[in-house]
């Protein structure tokens, strides 16, 4: 939903609004249309942003459509609930975590082993829950991440990049996880029907998962998913790049939601 200025493909002369700086400087956009239509549509449905970022730089977004019951962070590790963590959920990721393979000290120490300084710029742990480097993409070793991820899924994690970013995760931390639970928190609470139906968008590699859990689907046509040229039941391609494709989800979750029979819940 959210664009920085190398992501805007071309639309750079499209109205739009910076919903995110960083240390005082702007860093990512939405159009003016896209924030229209999403503040609509969290007007009419339970809206539930999901995203791989921390908590912290969730909160430092300015997200159209706020305040949110829920929202997913941490790829699926924390759920956020009025916006503060929910300590049940991440004791449990927690202890799934310990209990299925490597801890992240361990996950850390073997892939600091395997990388130097001339093809990393950072490497960084996610609210103590996963890692990621920071690439130069045209500099990692030819094979890397086949390798690092053979590693990762013998021992109950798993890697996958994503433009400058190699993230490595742990199997327990799944964004479709946790959706699943704020979809039954919602049922339970009376927010949603037993029978509503679950729409999602992603663009990463961390997303399939939840795009294939859904009901029904929607990936852009750039980002990781595009050059895997992922496919599922029941997903729908964009036909726009960039910022503008943003504005095509939004459409899409609009009419689809519209056509479903029963309210919905949209992780965006």
């Amino acid at each position: 939903m959210i664009f920085s200025r190398n992501g805007f493909g071309g639309a750079e002369a499209v109205a739009k609004e910076c919903v995110e700086y960083y240390e005082g400087e702007p860093l990512s956009y939405m159009t003016v249309t896209a924030i229209a239509a999403l503040r609509a549509l969290a007007a009419v449905a339970p809206v539930v942003p999901t995203t791989t970022r921390t908590i912290e730089q969730f909160q430092r977004i300015t997200l159209p459509g706020a305040p949110w019951r829920y929202a997913i962070t941490s790829n699926g590790g924390n759920i956020l609930v009025d916006g503060i963590p929910d300590p049940a959920w991440r004791l449990a990721i927690d202890d799934q975590v310990t209990a299925s393979g490597a801890t992240l000290a361990q996950v850390g120490a073997e892939l600091r082993s395997r990388t130097d300084d001339s093809w990393v710029t950072k490497y960084r742990e996610a609210d103590e829950l996963f890692c990621y480097l920071v690439v130069r993409p045209d500099q990692v070793p030819t094979g890397f991440l086949a390798e690092w991820d053979t590693w990762c899924r013998a021992n109950g994690w798993s890697a996958s990049q994503q433009g400058r970013k190699i993230y490595t995760m742990p199997d327990a931390v799944c964004k479709s996880l946790a959706v699943a639970e704020v979809r039954r928190r919602l049922v339970e609470s009376g927010a949603l029907i037993a029978g509503a139906r679950v729409f999602t968008a992603g663009d990463g590699a961390l997303d399939a998962q939840m795009l294939k859990a859904a009901d029904a689907a929607i990936r852009p046509r750039h980002g990781e998913l595009e050059e895997l040229n992922f496919t599922a039941p029941g997903l729908t391609v964009t036909t726009a790049t960039g910022i503008l494709a943003g504005e095509e989800i939004l459409e899409w979750f609009h009419a689809t939601a519209q056509r479903a029979a029963v309210p919905v819940s949209e992780p965006a």
